[in-house]
């Protein structure tokens, strides 16, 4: 799941991922008057009510915006599927030094052991 149709085109192009996508357009946003009613989540829903989904990967980015979206419609899949989320980190050639501790917390909540 991903919140416009620009995200699918960045996914395509790491060739990592060979599923189908539900674009939500948009997040929920009430300083902007975007409510959940406004995004494309019912659709989502009722193909998850058809079954034969095994896993949602909710796709947002990591936004006061989008975690609120993905953490809403994370609660409404849940008893459907398994919901899971992208990790989120430090970009190749980041250095640590800049990076903001949130951004900082992630990586290390996102972590894996070494092959």
């Amino acid at each position: 799941m991903v919140e416009d149709s620009k995200d699918v085109i960045a996914l395509e192009k790491t060739r990592e991922y060979q599923g189908l996508y539900h674009v939500l357009g948009g997040v929920i946003s009430p300083v902007d008057g975007i409510t959940p009613e406004q995004l494309n989540i019912q659709p989502l829903i009722q193909r998850m009510a058809q079954g034969n989904i095994k896993e949602v990967i909710m796709a947002i980015s990591p936004s006061i915006e989008g975690e609120t979206t993905t953490l809403y419609v994370g609660q409404l899949l849940k008893p459907f599927t398994k919901v899971t989320r992208i990790a989120f980190g430090l970009p190749m050639g980041g250095d640590l030094e800049y990076a903001d501790e949130v951004t900082l917390a992630r990586a290390l909540e996102g972590r894996r052991d070494l092959d």
